[in-house]
């Protein structure tokens, strides 16, 4: 089950999307950490804004002059195919996915290219998995979604919160998660589109449930969580995407123990904020089942748009995981910079370099980062200065 002419690829590393938001901080991390020799290459539909951007690029690193630019447009599915057999890892931050991201994922699938995306979006995911994670078994390709701060930090922190518990126990692990950032306007358009969706959510989870295997003799579930208190802060149910990778991390890797149980939670350190918070998150969702209301919060903030250097530097996350088994008590914390952005360009550019020349297990189809890359990709963002540590453990 090797990839369907890797070695022939022209690139090693393609970014999709590189003129974006989060795509440009991505392509500027790539220009100053890629290794060298690395043959990398911007792709999209505006030739104009990418030679932009490479000029930017090569103000600081003049290598980026002769960078490559690629013409892929979302709406070309032709355009697409062809970048996609050109290299061998596509990463791409083109947003809302289920508005355009299926064409790239099934490109990517039917040339045996790696794949990486930014997608919160649970239902994309989903569908993606349905549609064409045999096809990527078939070819080789490991199709990896929410390479960003949407799962990286959460997923490789409950596998590294398992590795210090004993093995073959039942496992219970608890994340518990603490940000100030802000978002874009990216980010906030995939939120409503997932928000104004939720039947569908729901067909594609069950259609998903119907085809994936169970992993044999083992349990695995994760859920939000009842609110509890935790670790000195508040922590109230947080239904993002995470439970869902850390889950089926979980299903399959024999090392997360025969019963493995998550709960995640956001942090907050007074009750009241943790209350208008779900205030808030509940008005947000009902006014994202309307048009109107949807159109008018989209208005707030442009695709493109988000928030300046200054406020990404002064902006971090914590998320603290509280694991238990065989007797024994651990608790971790992964924690970084600003997570929407700076980390996740981070996070996305080394998922893409950890693809393309790290010493994998072999996995196909669609796969998460601790399936597809665990401890090699966790070492690389220590070195690029996330902090996986131990807080206590008895």
């Amino acid at each position: 089950m090797g990839r369907q002419g890797d070695a022939g690829r022209t690139y090693d590393v393609v970014l999709f999307g590189a003129t974006g938001f989060a795509g440009r901080l991505t392509a500027a991390y790539l220009a100053a950490h890629a290794p060298e020799g690395c043959r990398w290459a911007l792709a999209g539909r505006d030739k104009a804004k990418l030679e932009r951007l490479r000029a930017d690029l090569a103000a600081d690193h003049p290598a980026c002059a002769e960078l490559p630019l690629l013409h892929a447009d979302a709406a070309d599915p032709e355009s697409l195919r062809t970048v996609a057999a050109a290299t061998r890892v596509l990463a791409t931050t083109v947003g809302p996915y289920l508005t355009y991201g299926e064409p790239l994922v099934a490109a990517c699938a039917e040339a045996g290219t790696d794949y990486l995306d930014l997608t919160g979006e649970s239902e994309f995911i989903d569908r993606m998995y349905v549609r064409h994670h045999e096809t990527a078994r078939a070819s080789g390709a490991r199709l990896v979604h929410a390479s960003g701060f949407d799962s990286v930090p959460h997923d490789l922190g409950a596998l590294y919160t398992v590795g210090l518990l004993p093995e073959g126990v039942p496992l219970r692990v608890a994340g518990i998660v603490r940000t100030n950032a802000t978002f874009s306007g990216g980010t906030l358009a995939s939120a409503l589109t997932v928000m104004s969706r939720p039947l569908g959510m729901v067909r594609a989870a069950r259609e998903r449930e119907r085809m994936e295997p169970r992993p044999a003799g083992r349990t695995v579930r994760a859920t939000a969580g009842p609110p509890t208190r935790e670790q000195g802060v508040w922590g109230v149910p947080l239904p993002t995407l995470d439970p869902q990778v850390i889950a089926r991390s979980a299903a399959a890797l024999e090392r997360y123990g025969p019963d493995f149980r998550y709960r995640h939670y956001a942090g907050v350190k007074r009750l009241p904020v943790a209350v208008g918070g779900a205030l808030g998150a509940g008005t947000a969702f009902g006014l994202a089942q309307l048009p109107p209301a949807r159109r008018w919060l989209s208005g707030r903030l442009a695709p493109g748009q988000g928030p300046d250097e200054e406020r990404r530097a002064g902006s971090w996350f914590k998320i603290r995981f509280v694991g238990e088994g065989g007797g024994r008590r651990v608790v971790t914390e992964v924690s970084g910079g600003d997570p929407g952005y700076d980390e996740t360009a981070k996070m996305l550019a080394e998922s893409a370099l950890c693809l393309a020349y790290d010493a994998l297990p072999e996995t196909a189809g669609q796969v998460t980062t601790a399936v597809a890359m665990g401890e090699a990709l966790t070492d690389r963002l220590r070195r690029a200065g996330l902090r996986f540590r131990v807080v206590e453990q008895d």
